[in-house]
């Protein structure tokens, strides 16, 4: 019960989040996620209730289906042409940046060399969410977007391996290679991509059960990903309150900095030298290795080892530092290495022109057709609707006059029907016109003809026929 009580607190707040970030849509969600989890500690009827984090629950539960639900938004067919590439930034860069990172730690004397690698093996994985987060507003070149994308999918299982040595490491006082969790990877990014693959191929069989499947994995994602960054906050705030550190009240700043610092110019030097990128795209590769989930997972698992519970703390709080710095330096350069991207608000002048001739082209086509006057007038109001620009008067004159007159017959629905789907493919057309026209609202255009899509299929329906000419 205490496990389902947390739960909710935390979906809650992750749902919190994701509201206000629909009403404040200049501030990445996961940015607002952190202050509401650390709001949340300041809440003691609500705190109170937080269960101490399980890390098998967290993974398992949280983490796991976000990185199936990556995988299985990625196309396999993706994956081979870009496979070279994931090798290299999956295995030789991360091993680099794993060494200078150890090696830097203990060379500045901060940690012990087992503990510098442990917590140098958790900062290798990058976070694809995360890095859509920083680019918010921002147009991300499509080369270094693949890279960073590919690089997110398949480096955790080189992070949780290298953890896994480093923790062995730590507790025995060797390494021992042979011991490899790099199942878990598989069942959750491969088994992701493999459905991917599925999925495309059967898409069609029972198109409204994928349709509904799409907008369940993404409404998951969405409050899976807050819910990591609450829990990010929570945590961070807790343990700093608490002040249960093993090396000194504030090292684990220190140790976050030098983690971000290796990590960056890693990736930029090797960027430059082995994937042969100039300047500005290596900058732009070294930054966008953003941390998030998997990150903050690693350090959880640390939980069932035999790490201690200050040097626990201290990787929990270096980690969440690095997070947090990985998260906010790009946010601030990328504003000048990246183009701003069209935004939502440049782009509702000339897509509502656009909606409002989709719309005329609908209605000249019903109003050509041979139909009852109540249907004509029915067809044409809703139609309108789609304008969005209906007021609440001529909601309320139209509703009266439904309740005053009959309901349709059989026939009548059939007429109705039918000047829907004609005016829908009116409309369609003009979007597929519009969309080879007007290239950089293309994505704005398409949404509108998938619109128009699940329109149709709310139109279109069993109840179409005569009932009296069905009992004859």
């Amino acid at each position: 019960m205490n496990l389902m009580v947390s739960s909710f607190i935390l979906v809650l707040a992750a749902v919190v989040s994701i509201f206000i970030s629909r009403v404040m849509p200049q501030i990445s969600v996961n940015y607002l996620s952190l202050i509401v989890g650390i709001g949340l500690f300041f809440i003691p009827v609500l705190s109170n209730h937080i269960e101490n984090f399980n890390s098998e629950i967290f993974i398992g539960l949280i983490v796991a289906p976000l990185l199936f639900f990556e995988g299985q938004a990625t196309r396999l067919n993706a994956v081979g042409k870009e496979l070279k590439h994931i090798i290299q930034t999956t295995v030789g860069l991360v091993i680099l940046a794993l060494i200078v990172a150890g090696f830097s730690l203990a060379g500045l004397g901060l940690v012990g060399l087992p503990l510098a690698f442990i917590l140098a093996a958790i900062s290798t994985p990058t976070d694809a969410t995360a890095m859509e987060s920083v680019t918010n507003g921002l147009e991300m070149p499509s080369t270094e977007g693949t890279f960073l994308k590919m690089e997110s999918l398949f480096n955790d299982a080189s992070g949780i391996i290298l953890l896994n040595m480093a923790v062995l490491w730590y507790a025995n006082g060797y390494i021992n290679y042979g011991q490899t969790i790099i199942d878990f990877i598989i069942s959750a990014v491969v088994a992701g991509l493999v459905h991917n693959a599925e999925a495309q191929r059967s898409r069609l069989i029972n198109a409204q059960q994928v349709h509904f499947a799409f907008d369940l994995v993404s409404m998951i994602t969405e409050i899976f990903n807050s819910m990591v960054f609450v829990v990010l906050g929570f945590m961070f705030i807790k343990i700093l309150v608490n002040e249960q550190f093993g090396h000194g009240s504030l090292n684990f700043l220190l140790i976050g900095l030098v983690l971000y610092i290796s990590n960056v110019l890693v990736r930029y030097s090797y960027g430059r030298l082995r994937l042969s990128f100039k300047n500005r795209p290596a900058w732009i590769f070294a930054l966008g290795g953003v941390h998030g989930a998997v990150t903050l997972a690693l350090a959880y698992t640390l939980t069932d080892t035999a790490v201690g519970r200050g040097d626990f703390n201290l990787v929990l709080m270096a980690a969440s530092t690095l997070i947090i710095l990985s998260m906010v330096v790009p946010t601030i350069i990328f504003r000048w290495l990246l183009k701003p991207a069209l935004t939502d608000d440049e782009a509702t002048s000339e897509i509502d022109q656009i909606r409002v001739a989709m719309v005329h082209h609908a209605i000249d086509t019903v109003q050509k057709m041979y139909l009852p006057s109540n249907v004509k007038e029915s067809v044409i109001f809703d139609l309108m609707t789609q304008k969005q620009r209906t007021r609440t008067r001529d909601f309320a004159r139209a509703w009266v006059d439904v309740v005053r007159r009959p309901e349709f017959t059989g026939a009548e629905k059939e007429l109705e029907m039918r000047a829907f789907m004609n005016a829908l493919e009116q409309e369609r057309q003009y979007l597929d016109m519009i969309s080879q026209r007007e290239v950089k609202y293309q994505k704005y255009v398409f949404k509108l003809y998938n619109e128009t899509l699940l329109a149709e299929s709310l139109v279109i329906g069993p109840t179409i026929f005569d009932k009296d000419k069905a009992t004859e």
